[in-house]
């Protein structure tokens, strides 16, 4: 047999137990042949078998095995929507839901239990889902290649076409098996062939690739061009308010919603970094995002709207021009103007998923539009997936944040989940980190940020420990023991901060190399267009965001707002972000700001190594080929720790004259 071309990530459903046997499979209230239901089915049966040797016969079915035990999906109202209740004994398991998701999502949640060692009788768990929409971004092009993409080349496109194999559906499993429920397939900046795929052209293919996400509870999204009007048209223009514009965007939702029966709708990345948008034509974002909800409407499709709109062609000699206040300034006027099936995708913070920033003050600066939080997990700037960075305590941070827009219901989780303003258009989406390479993500540990990002957004209550706990005993099960797990489950809630004190300090970023985004370039985009500055000089460095400088301290609500205006009461980990700070200035620590730079740059250079001693340890506690391939990202690692560490405490030594008080070498 052939050795398969992919891993299996998560649902590898090794043998840990041999109860052997068989259960029969009972089907209540639920349609047997639902596409869903047989996926459920499907599931369930390779699951057992994997996992503990028993196979799942039809209902009735002849056996010489025990017929009393039982497997049964059962409908119960009662459970909320995309909800599961699972309970077990020796002789009877029961996956209950009110809907075919559910029952996908209580299996899933089943297996991975038995999977962590917990035994069929004592199976017994309640869940139902956080966030109406649970979103994969993907950044694929058509001609293969990926947007930020560090795990190989696209395995939905090559070559201008569309790719459909026994991937693709174990892709939709993975993604099914932690609760995503919306995927979109191509990048952002719709470009050439991309355009097309609202088209004949490739109407068979996406109907083929929606029909499997379908069998496992998925939606198909396609990010569009706003400028399709003209550029498959043969329109002059694509003013949002034009009325050719708005027929030809109604025949176009018509005949995609005809074509493609079950599509989610539409995301659209418009008026950033080049993109068309209504911009150019003196209009609103509201107007653009709402002529297409409107086309759309009347098939039940959703219109996801970026907000990632700013000036990138800003002057760096212009010191009140704050990339930062873009997103709220361009959107917060116009909150209620959009339609009920407009969602705003909005970025966790306001600048471009650095290693630290603040969360983003439209999320809850927005009181009468629906929302989204918007993450990545392509690790552009924690990483390149070469460094590990496990994503979820960054994520558990965004989420927990006060943004004081409602007493009592005013967290981001709030507000992405709808309770806030008791909207059912909301939700969570991330931009993936998967390619082509047989492990996925490039690094095998990087996985834990896709499981962890969908198990988050499904529960939000869940830590980010029990998340990481949970991917390395699923992964990982076969070789596993509990003083390896507790090595490898400490490595990734500690990668993040170590990640952080090797880079760019207390929330200054963008001190990275231009372009790919990965390694040390202090200046790299000082004088761009981009408006990332830090403003170093032989006094001091930071950009003053306070009311004395951009202002935009002020765009949250008042307790924040003060908290953050102000350097004492500002977070330490983003002072930089917010004011600007003298070298000698004493953190609460004691350090002064140049003191705590070479520390804290030495510091995280020292544990990157240690990280690789760690994962030394584990060499037999992990499959050989696994190992290898981490321990040559690891050495990578730890020399891009030591360029950031040499090239941060060089530069910010030469720019202050102050030297390290512990007499460390600095170049």
């Amino acid at each position: 047999m052939e050795k398969k071309k992919w891993s299996d990530l998560w649902l590898s459903y090794d043998r840990i137990n041999e109860l052997g046997g068989t259960r029969a499979l009972i089907i209540e209230g639920f349609d047997a042949e639902n596409r869903i239901i047989k996926s459920a089915a499907k599931e369930l049966e390779r699951g057992l078998k994997g996992l503990v040797g028993t196979e799942l016969v039809a209902a009735g079915a002849s056996s010489n095995a025990d017929s009393a035990k039982e497997i049964s999906f059962f409908r119960e109202s009662s459970v909320a929507k995309e909800g599961y209740e699972i309970a077990g004994t020796d002789s009877e398991i029961t996956v209950k839901a009110s809907d075919e998701n559910g029952i996908l999502y209580g299996v899933f949640a089943l297996l991975r239990k038995i999977a962590m060692g917990v035994s069929v009788e004592s199976v017994n768990e309640k869940s139902s889902p956080s966030n109406p929409l649970r979103m994969i971004n993907h950044w694929d092009n058509m001609d293969g290649s990926i947007e930020r993409g560090y795990s190989g080349e696209s395995f939905f496109f090559e070559n201008d076409d569309i790719i459909i194999n026994d991937r693709t559906v174990d892709y939709a499993r993975f993604m099914a098996s932690i609760g995503i429920n919306a995927i979109a397939i191509n990048n952002v900046n719709v470009k050439g062939a991309a355009t097309y795929l609202i088209t004949d052209r490739f109407f068979d293919k996406v109907k083929e690739l929606q029909d499997i996400f379908a069998d496992y509870g998925i939606k198909l999204y396609l990010t569009i061009n706003f400028a399709s009007p003209i550029e498959i048209g043969g329109l002059e223009t694509c003013d949002p308010l034009d009325e050719t514009v708005i027929s030809w965007w109604k025949d176009k939702a018509k005949e995609v919603f005809e074509k493609l029966p079950g599509i989610g709708g539409f995301l659209v990345k418009a008026d950033s970094e080049g993109r068309p948008g209504p911009f150019t034509y003196g209009r609103t974002q509201a107007d653009g995002a709402n002529m297409l909800a409107d086309a759309v409407e009347p098939f039940g499709g959703i219109i996801i709207w970026r907000c990632f709109v700013y000036n990138c062609t800003q002057d760096w000699r212009d010191y009140k021009t704050d990339r930062a206040r873009a997103g709220y300034d361009y959107f917060k006027e116009f909150d209620g103007a959009y339609r009920d099936n407009v969602i705003l995708q909005i970025k966790n913070g306001p600048m471009d998923f650095q290693v630290r920033e603040p969360v983003s003050p439209l999320l809850g600066g927005l009181t009468k539009t629906n929302q989204m939080l918007e993450v990545q997990l392509a690790q552009e700037y924690t990483g390149h997936q070469i460094d590990l960075f496990y994503l979820i305590p960054w994520f558990k941070e965004v989420l927990g944040f006060h943004t004081y827009c409602k007493e009592g219901c005013d967290t981001v989780a709030d507000i992405i989940s709808g309770k806030t303003m008791g909207n059912k258009n909301a939700g969570f989406a991330a931009v993936i980190n998967t390619g082509n390479d047989y492990n996925w993500t490039g690094n095998d540990l990087a996985a834990a940020n896709l499981y962890g990002f969908g198990r988050l957004a499904y529960d939000m209550s869940l830590s980010a420990e029990d998340i990481a706990r949970e991917w390395v005993r699923l992964t990982y099960a076969s070789s596993r023991d509990k003083k390896s797990e507790d090595v490898l489950v400490g490595m990734l809630l500690d990668s993040g901060d170590i990640y952080e004190k090797y880079t760019a300090p207390l929330g200054i970023g963008w001190m990275v190399t231009p372009n790919t985004h990965y390694g040390p370039s202090v200046d790299g985009y000082e004088y761009s267009r981009w408006g990332t500055y830090h403003r170093a000089d032989h006094h001091a460095i930071g950009v003053d965001r306070s009311d004395k400088g951009t202002g935009y301290a002020q765009q949250y609500y008042k307790k924040n707002a003060d908290m953050y205006n102000d350097p004492d009461t500002c977070p330490e980990e983003l002072l930089l972000f917010f004011h600007r700070i003298p070298y000698t200035y004493k953190l609460k620590s004691g350090q002064t700001l140049i003191q705590y730079i070479y520390d804290s740059h030495f510091e995280g250079a020292c544990q990157a190594k240690e990280l690789m001693e760690k994962w030394g340890s584990l060499k037999d506690a992990v499959p050989k080929d696994v190992y290898e391939r981490v321990m040559e990202r690891f050495r990578l690692q730890v020399e891009n720790a030591n360029e950031w560490r040499d090239q941060i405490n060089s530069y910010f030594y030469r720019k202050s004259g102050i030297p390290d008080e512990k007499g460390r070498k600095i170049y």
